[in-house]
């Protein structure tokens, strides 16, 4: 009904402008002869536009057409629009005079050009005097707001075509209380000017100076084609402001003209991370997953989910989303089934730990390429429940990859951690075991098995960001282990781009190592996080350090010495050389911790040492003490039956 509605009203202003513009056609035609003849008209030549007027409108009408006239919103007429008008004007002309000479009824040579500037001046200026009434209905608008409640003073950054539109949004709009008081931008013609009466107060060095002195309190950075790097010192300038802060997204918006308030976002913290996004040759990909049955198990996680939206950008024969948890897994399958109505798409619950069933999976659809991303992967809930990280890790991972070898699989990719590197808690241990799993098995199949190994990723699910934003947003206090940890970071897109051109690369056996960039503080990360809220540190808005947690390290490594480094095509994937290592004990080893593990044994970290000698594990944090399970309940018989007394590799 709404739809209706507005484009009835759309319809309406139409049919005004054409009747307007007929009635100018009218009087540019008429009055061209009144100057001309400055006096009584000859009738001869009143006779000739009497006949040929008909034809005159018909015409104007269909060139105003095709240059768009009527599609223009001319409350934001601009100087392009003026030389719409002015071309059609011009072509309106030379029309009437084809038409006065090849029938006969030419008219003296100057009414043509008084018709001319007549009809610009009619057409144009219509438009124009509209927009001015709009813009003085928009500055009636703000005094109307104020009155009903105080407006928010914005700043806002950029005074090219990007910043002119969130302008005029904002001075058009009655439902955003907001009034822009400066603009800032760092082309020094611009400096002292005004953009429809708001100044330009200076470049990004002014920018602190005229927030107090206009008491500016939300900055709008509105410069869609800037480079990384300017937009992260203007950033840098802006977070130490208290302001609240907003920036418009890339230059494609911009190239599109599709520039509004709404698409405006809060700075995060990966605008900060001092690099240019990566960008990932997809050629390179697509060579192995087009055409081809992939399976992602963990698929409705953070990095399953997008390692799924590539894959199936990618036009996959078959993409197969295994995960047990639902929720994710039918968000993903809504989200690919509306971007891709085409994709071969299969969503399955079901748990890696279930060998039988992850057999039967395998059976049915045989998939080529299989990237192993599920596993429980959160550091102090795995130290309290250690077990379990080794049955869904550690075992599921080698029921994924006995499965894949199985059924011919061609490709195996382990999503590893750089937490695998001299593990000191037991999610890192196990993912070190499950990489030298994927070593193992690739000595021994014609499948190929890699493992992909890299840090942090920015907004997974636990990550720190959503935590710090959530204690921001609750009054703080901002909580952070110790002042001094750092941690490798990258955004989940990049991270998975590289993922996938690593399994290009794949040739069976490499650990690939991402290059994350240079280490973050996560005591910064945490200061900036609460700048760039409005609030100033340990003022505004604490931060408490709460000590390392069982198992957390200071630092992050991703390569042991002894892997070694090698290069790649991209340089930012590296492939560390595999660790030698004895098959026979490793397997046995297995044996004994899957016995422990399914036993529930309290002292499984030994057995973990046994297997990953730089496993470093210190004070054994308080656990809870596991509950006894009666031989004859049903759950100890389902969990035994995933347990054998031997481990097949």
């Amino acid at each position: 009904m709404k739809r209706l509605g507005e484009k009835t009203q759309l319809n309406i202003r139409r049919i005004f402008l054409v009747s307007f513009d007929v009635i100018s056609i009218i009087i540019a035609a008429y009055g061209s002869l009144l100057l001309r003849f400055n006096g009584p008209i000859e009738s001869q030549y009143l006779h000739r536009v009497n006949i040929l007027i008909g034809s005159m409108i018909l015409i104007g009408l269909a060139i105003f057409i095709t240059f768009r006239l009527y599609h223009s919103l001319w409350q934001f007429a601009s100087i392009i629009e003026l030389k719409n008008i002015i071309f059609a004007s011009i072509m309106s002309a030379i029309a009437n005079i084809l038409i006065c000479e090849l029938t006969g009824n030419p008219l003296p040579r100057s009414c043509y050009f008084i018709y001319f500037l007549l009809l610009v001046l009619m057409v144009g200026g219509s438009r124009f005097i509209y927009r001015f009434i709009r813009l003085y209905a928009a500055r009636h608008n703000i005094r109307g707001r104020k009155e009903q409640r105080p407006l928010e003073k914005v700043m806002i950054i950029g005074a090219g075509v990007a910043g002119e539109k969130v302008y005029k949004e904002i001075l058009g709009s009655k439902s955003i209380y907001k009034e822009v008081i400066c603009f800032i931008d760092d082309e020094p013609s611009k400096w002292n000017r005004t953009i429809h009466g708001v100044s330009i107060y200076g470049g990004r060095d002014k920018i602190i100076e005229a927030v107090n002195k206009y008491k500016i309190e939300e900055i709008m950075v509105a410069m869609p084609s800037a480079s990384k790097r300017d937009l992260i010192d203007i950033f840098n300038i802006c977070k130490e402001t208290k302001c609240k802060l907003k920036k418009l997204p890339g230059i494609y918006q911009f190239i599109n003209e599709d520039v509004h308030i709404s698409d405006l976002k809060e700075v995060e913290i990966q605008d900060l991370l001092g690099r240019d996004p990566i960008k990932v040759n997809l050629a390179d990909i697509m060579g192995y997953v087009t055409d081809k049955v992939v399976m992602v198990t963990g698929g409705g996680g953070s990095i399953g989910s997008e390692l799924c939206r590539q894959i199936a950008a990618n036009k996959p024969k078959q993409l197969i989303i295994v995960d047990i948890y639902e929720n994710n897994a039918y968000d993903i399958q809504l989200e690919l089934k509306h971007n891709y109505p085409e994709l071969n798409l299969e969503t399955l619950i079901a748990s890696v730990r279930n060998e039988v069933k992850v057999n039967k999976l395998f059976e049915i659809y045989h998939p080529d390429i299989v990237y192993h991303a599920a596993a429980h992967k959160h550091v102090p809930l795995m130290e309290d429940s250690p077990n379990e990280a080794i049955k869904n890790n550690v075992f599921g991972t080698l029921n994924v990859a006995r499965a894949a070898d199985k059924y011919n699989a061609q490709k195996f990719i382990l999503i590893s951690t750089d937490k695998a590197v001299n593990p000191t808690n037991v999610m890192g241990a196990t993912k070190r075991l499950c990489e030298m799993i994927v070593q193992t098995y690739n000595k021994r199949s014609q499948t190929e098995y890699v493992a992909v190994r890299f840090g942090n990723v920015l907004g997974s699910n636990g990550s720190v960001i959503p935590i710090f934003k959530r204690q921001i947003k609750e009054g703080g206090p901002v909580t952070v282990t110790h002042p001094d940890i750092i941690r490798y970071f990258m955004t989940i897109p990049e991270a998975v781009s590289l993922v996938l051109q690593a399994g290009a690369y794949a040739k069976g056996g490499e650990i690939f190592i991402l290059d994350m960039g240079e280490p973050v503080r996560i005591a910064d990360m945490a200061k900036n996080l609460i700048k760039l809220s409005g609030y100033e540190p340990d003022v505004d808005i604490k931060i408490e350090y709460t000590g390392l947690r069982p198992g957390e390290k200071l630092y992050e490594e991703l390569l042991m010495e002894e892997e070694g480094l090698q290069d790649t095509p991209n340089h930012m994937i590296h492939i560390g050389k595999p660790i030698e290592m004895n098959e026979d004990t490793f397997v046995e080893r297995l044996i004994n911790l899957k016995e422990a593990a399914y036993g529930e044994t309290d002292d499984i970290r030994s057995l973990i040492k046994e297997l990953v000698p730089t496993y470093q594990y210190g004070i054994t944090p308080k656990r809870r003490k596991t509950p006894e399970i009666k031989k004859d309940s049903h759950v100890q018989v389902n969990e035994q039956v995933q347990v054998s007394k031997t481990v097949n590799i």
